[in-house]
């Protein structure tokens, strides 16, 4: 417990003292008042004061307004020990309340607890601890087993293992060398390190990913805005009611002012919405929380609410169901040798970071001159068009081939086929296959088994490829040779097949992906480890690109969902019951402090569970 919570619980038990002391007193009037009102005071008079200034600032209809108007009336109306009990009873709830916040808070804080403390730097031969966000581009940090790694940067020496469980839910370490990328949040854990920053704290992972997690809360669910609207209406209108409880009857029926008083005081007591305005929004945090532990990032508790709805499922071929390691598993010439046609690919792609482009050079396997290329220019969905030693170079696919007015025949390869063109003279092709990540299959398995109704790829590629990828996966339905905007045309089409209650969910690798992203109802990049675009673009982030962890994300949301749905039902029916019995005079003060107190404890355990998430099967 917080030192707070400490106070609070002394407090709990003086005043439980002083109550049981004062119950077998033989007192009467004044004196019956007195010894009642010294454990009153003691346990509630943050309560009044809360309540005075609150009207003060007129915020009048809170938790702290009815609990003193319903206690100050019991005192008023003779019933000393029930307006201590019920002023005590509350505050053990509120006590348990803000200690179940706490724990849920901590709990969260525990599963993102990678922001690094400091970084090592050498000063004049010595290492000295700094400040991450005093450290700029270019310094050089020492980080040794043990620690977490500080900020994104590049091994200069050293190699190691490395833990990215608490960014990916992974226990599999990752071995890191000399000019192997390592990013901040992940801990060192074999050997010493000198690395070369390359990120300065704030654009770093690590502060990425603490800000998504942090304004998270920021974006609410619908079930969230909605208690927030009704505990703002509905708290003016009960107290409403229980001043016509209180002074209707007596004036049209036989009911004793003091009866009538005293079932519009149970009916404030009962009336308090706090299960519902603590319970929910901890819910979503929990969910929030939980899908964080198995590397899971969800922007926001609106997200999480669209996901457990999803109906269709899209998938960007490249980087999302294949690994997008590209190798050259074929080269057929038709008017040069092999040599030639891959140099001259190599050239045109010389200046292209593109997958495609990087096996072409990596096959070609020796030093480009770039001096030899110039005029590149990227042709969106098609290829490359290059001046290569003076001759018009374009390496792409089918399309470009065609814009271009040169003839090509296909190739019996299954695979992404490079055409190669030379001033207007087709010189043959080379095929370049991808491999299908090893659960791509599972998670399509998975998301059927997990009542998603369709299952659609969307790729660039050739047909051919795209067709053989989907088969060998289990995919529904497949489009393939489509530009970027015929994506987004493509998931306008998919949208109108979705049913008024269901979502589309699209999952890219979050670099070039972004139009198709944005445009479906919830949008799931493929982040990998330290990957901005990631991040900035999509709703939903998987740290370790395992297509997988599609369902077992959904499965996290509707495991939310139904947990909020179970509070929002559990605490209604039984506050509406215990009102309804309050205004009939059939419910003492006891059920009434239960219907509230005891409903909401009920409905922050439950809501707790949303933390621990079922592990992935």
């Amino acid at each position: 417990m917080s030192k707070k919570q400490k106070r609070m619980l002394a407090r709990l038990v003086a005043a439980a003292v002083l109550f049981a002391a004062a119950l077998p007193l033989p007192l009467t009037g004044l004196a019956r008042l007195a010894v009642f009102l010294l454990p009153y005071a003691v346990v509630g008079w943050d309560v009044l004061w809360r309540a005075v200034r609150n009207i003060a600032h007129g915020q009048v209809f809170d938790e702290n307004f009815l609990m003193a108007l319903a206690t100050i009336g019991a005192l008023a109306t003779g019933e000393y020990p029930e307006a201590v009990f019920v002023m005590l009873f509350y505050q053990v709830g509120e006590l348990f309340q803000s200690y179940a916040v706490d724990q849920s808070r901590k709990s969260i804080t525990a599963l993102m607890d990678i922001r690094p403390d400091y970084a090592n730097m050498e000063v004049d031969g010595q290492l000295q601890q700094v400040d991450p966000e005093d450290v700029a581009v270019g310094d050089t940090i020492v980080i040794k087993p043990g620690e977490r790694i500080p900020l994104d940067g590049v091994v200069l020496e050293g190699s190691t293992t490395v833990d990215t469980a608490a960014l990916t839910g992974e226990s599999l370490p990752r071995e890191a060398g000399p000019g192997d990328d390592v990013i901040s949040g992940c801990v060192n854990l074999s050997g010493l390190l000198r690395v070369q920053v390359t990120r300065p704290f704030e654009e770093s992972t690590v502060s990425k990913i603490l800000d998504l997690v942090e304004n998270a809360s920021g974006r609410k669910a619908k079930a969230e805005h909605f208690i927030t609207k009704f505990a703002r209406y509905y708290t003016p209108i009960v107290v409403l009611a229980a001043v016509a409880l209180a002074f209707l009857p007596p004036l049209f029926t036989s009911i004793q002012w003091v009866e009538s008083i005293h079932r519009a005081l149970n009916f404030l007591v009962v009336s308090c919405p706090c299960a519902l305005v603590i319970s929910v929004p901890l819910s979503f945090f929990g969910g929030i929380g939980g899908a964080s532990r198995d590397g899971i990032l969800v922007k926001g508790g609106n997200y999480l609410e669209v996901l457990a709805r999803t109906e269709i499922v899209v998938f960007d071929k490249t980087g999302t169901l294949t690994q997008g390691v590209f190798n050259v598993t074929a080269i057929h010439p038709d008017d040069c040798s092999e040599g030639q046609l891959l140099e001259l690919a190599a050239l045109a792609e010389s200046w292209s970071d593109h997958p495609i482009s990087r096996s072409l050079k990596e096959a070609y396997g020796k030093e480009l001159d770039s001096a030899r290329v110039s005029e590149a220019e990227e042709l969106s969905g098609r290829g490359v068009r290059a001046v290569v030693d003076g001759h018009t170079v374009c390496a792409g696919n089918d399309k470009l081939m065609e814009d271009i007015g040169v003839s090509w025949h296909p190739c019996h390869r299954v695979g992404t086929t490079v055409h190669v063109a030379a001033d207007g003279v087709y010189l043959g092709h080379i095929v370049i296959s991808d491999q299908v990540k090893p659960d791509a299959k599972e998670a399509i398995a998975a998301l059927k088994a997990q009542g998603v109704r369709k299952t659609v790829m969307l790729t660039g590629d050739a047909r051919e490829v795209g067709e053989d990828v989907a088969g060998r996966l289990g995919l529904d339905e497949v489009h393939t040779q489509l530009l970027p905007a015929d994506k987004v045309e493509q998931v306008e089409t998919l949208l109108k097949q979705v049913s008024s209650k269901g979502a589309l969910a699209f999952v890219g690798d979050g670099i070039n992906d972004a139009p198709v992203l944005s445009r479906a109802d919830v949008g799931i990049a493929m982040g990998g480890l330290g990957s901005d675009a990631a991040i900035e673009a999509a709703d939903i982030v998987l740290m370790d690109d395992k297509p997988s962890k599609i369902a077992h994300a959904i499965a996290i949301a509707r495991r939310t969902l139904a947990i909020v749905r179970q509070n929002i039902v559990f605490a209604l029916a039984v506050k509406l019951l215990v009102l309804v019995l309050s205004a009939a005079g059939w419910a003492s003060m006891w059920a009434a402090v239960f219907a509230d107190v005891g409903v909401s404890v009920i409905a922050i355990l439950n809501a707790m569970r949303c933390l621990r998430q079922p592990k992935q099967s």
